[in-house]
């Protein structure tokens, strides 16, 4: 059975950190199992962004929360939540800095964080960030032989196209050896890049969006990409969404069926866009987690 997990709503419970402790600690309470956090840097001014022709759901006025600062705050909140993203926009972010980063989170919560990893589609978050947006789905594989090698060994020597380490390493190490490295992708995706890259290297393939029959067909691309590496497609991970605002107590049990019976291993509540206060969004995930217990 899939293990149940919460969507941060941090764009709507704002960033008063009494509601985040409120939220995550609930959450627990409840017997959820993950929590999980999306990123962004910068929000775009919304003119600029409708004149590259794109409806983009997050801009300026979005409160996000920089994820790896608020999982360490998170870490000192919780004792069982699994802490994980979905998703870090690795390949705009310097890739030493970020495994000292989450290393450090992995120590603080004992072993708890789970890496949901994507490339983004904000161009102007990378321009700001001084990254370039058209390399970043060929940089973020060399990016995670980095980070494992850098979680994995005491000293590391590494020379690819976009880093050079010279006989260095972290300390303290995480606790996990190395922290679980999932990557995102849309359930609708026609792009095979995608999906093979997922069975290729990655320890998981990270969704948020409700289940689509067209998940199952994407799933065993990812699963033949791991097989035709030499992996153990049955290692794994698959994470699977459903939300509040689109079902029923009923529709939401069926939407854990559909999900595992396609293999999910975790499935996250999403509660945002229902027009619910921050303890709003405490009462939709115990109505959730109520009706996916059978309750």
């Amino acid at each position: 059975m899939a293990k149940l997990g919460v969507v941060l709503p941090q764009t709507e419970i704002g960033p008063d950190p009494v509601a985040l402790r409120d939220y995550v600690q609930a959450a627990e309470a409840l017997g959820y199992e993950d929590v999980t956090l999306l990123e962004h840097v910068l929000g775009a001014y919304t003119e600029r962004a409708d004149r590259q022709g794109r409806r983009w759901p997050y801009n300026w006025e979005s409160n996000i929360h920089e994820p790896m600062v608020a999982l360490g705050y998170l870490a000192a909140l919780t004792t069982r939540l699994t802490l994980s993203t979905s998703i870090v926009i690795l390949p705009q972010r310097q890739t030493v800095l970020f495994a000292k980063q989450a290393a450090e989170v992995d120590l603080l919560s004992a072993g708890r964080l789970r890496l949901g990893i994507g490339i983004g589609w904000n161009d102007v978050e990378y321009e700001a960030l001084g990254e370039s947006f058209k390399n970043r789905g060929r940089r973020v594989e060399e990016q995670f032989a980095v980070l494992r090698a850098l979680w994995t060994e005491p000293v590391v020597d590494f020379k690819g196209r976009w880093h050079t380490i010279d006989a260095a390493g972290l300390n303290p190490l995480p606790v996990q050896r190395p922290i679980p490295l999932w990557l995102g992708g849309a359930q609708g995706t026609t792009d095979e890049r995608v999906l093979t890259r997922i069975g290729r290297i990655a320890d998981g393939w990270t969704l948020l969006g409700a289940y689509r029959p067209e998940v199952a067909e994407r799933w065993e691309i990812v699963k033949r990409a791991a097989r035709d590496a030499g992996r153990d497609p049955a290692k794994l991970g698959l994470q699977g969404g459903l939300q509040y605002r689109e079902g029923t107590p009923e529709s939401w049990q069926q939407m854990r069926s559909d999900w595992e019976e396609v293999g999910a291993t975790v499935i996250v509540v999403g509660t945002t866009g229902a027009g619910l206060s921050p303890s709003g969004h405490i009462d939709a995930i115990r109505k959730d987690k109520e009706a996916l217990d059978g309750k």
